[in-house]
């Protein structure tokens, strides 16, 4: 279980994920932090530190996500798997709110993402996309 993440490795990751956060989709230039790598299935879970399991994260998704790798979509009750940005277009599980400010689930993989990692709850969040919205930054291109 090697959490050793070459520097190589980490600049592919940040440049095809396009440097943003691949559940929100905040990019590195708007977020004041440095976007996190991400194990897409955490250490603690099996995970391995390889490129395949590596994707960039946003620190509050990343908190939320935790050692999560499932969870349960609020419509069906039913247990599905997180959305994995590696391999799975956004658009295909998530949309923007009319206001531009939270990510609604559109799938049970999304929806149950969605609840999992506060993608439409996180005040700071909210907060902050209010304001990339007003300046017209917000919401990305997907």
């Amino acid at each position: 279980m090697s959490r050793y993440i070459s520097a190589a490795i980490s600049q592919r990751v940040r440049k095809s994920a396009q440097n943003r956060c691949g559940y929100c989709l905040s990019p590195q230039k708007l977020v004041m932090a440095r976007l996190e790598i991400e194990h897409i299935v955490p250490l603690v879970k099996g995970g391995r530190s390889d490129e395949s399991n590596l994707w960039l994260a946003c620190p509050l998704c990343n908190g939320h996500k935790s050692s999560k790798v499932e969870a349960i979509d609020p419509q069906t009750k039913v247990t599905v798997p997180l959305f994995n940005p590696r391999i799975q277009n956004w658009s295909d599980h998530f949309c923007w709110s009319n206001d531009g400010t939270k990510v609604i689930g559109i799938t049970p993989v999304g929806r149950a993402t969605v609840v999992a990692l506060c993608l439409d709850s996180d005040l700071d969040a909210i907060e902050v996309r209010q304001y990339w919205v007003e300046a017209g930054w917000h919401p990305p291109r997907t």
